[in-house]
């Protein structure tokens, strides 16, 4: 393939044909002014007839380099066809690879949000319970002052499992955040490639 910066590439050089069509008009050209100057009548009739060979013979060769240079150029317009055909090709298929390692890799980051949700929906679910729990145990306990020590205990622990679950909640949902932010990020840097390629 030429390129199309050097403009130089772009120039043909002056072939042998063309140069031997030059010269055998040229001869022509000195034989008929020859002749003339001869002021012989017969070698002028011959240099007309010699001058009408060579330039039938230089239009010959120079229609020949015409059509081996159009011959020359389709052959280079095919080639650089094919290369840009190859190189399509291969940044299809790079594309296609791309757009479906983002989707596996989307498809696996919703997988674990949904995965995450229902643990934070189970975990809202026990915090509530022990919440429940926590407020049963304190009513008892203003009910049932003989019993105080054991619903101390059974309070504490109520406590520690609602504190428990609320620790659960927030890391649950810390860890929901940072999977949504991947997830943007992701399909944001999908979208930059897509139109990088497009």
């Amino acid at each position: 393939m030429t390129s199309p910066s050097r403009p130089q590439a772009r120039r043909r050089q002056r072939s042998t044909r063309v140069t031997v069509a030059a010269g055998l008009l040229v001869l022509a050209a000195v034989l008929v002014i020859g002749a003339v100057a001869t002021g012989q009548s017969f070698l002028v009739l011959l240099s007309a007839l010699a001058a009408v060979a060579l330039g039938a013979a230089s239009t010959r060769i120079t229609y020949a380099e015409l059509t081996q240079t159009r011959r020359d150029a389709a052959a280079d317009r095919a080639r650089q066809a094919q290369a840009y055909r190859d190189i399509t090709a291969r940044r299809a298929a790079e594309n296609v690879a791309f757009a479906s390692d983002m989707r596996s890799r989307i498809s696996e980051r919703q997988e674990v949000i949904s995965h995450l949700e229902i643990e934070l929906g189970k975990a809202l679910e026990r915090a509530a319970t022990a919440t429940l729990k926590m407020s049963s145990e304190a009513r008892r306990a203003d009910l049932a002052e003989s019993s105080v020590a054991r619903v101390s205990a059974a309070l504490d622990e109520s406590e520690s499992l609602a504190a428990e679950a609320i620790v659960r909640v927030a890391e649950l949902e810390a860890e929901l955040d940072t999977m949504r932010g991947e997830l943007d990020a992701w399909k944001m840097e999908a979208t930059a490639e897509r139109r990088k390629r497009a």
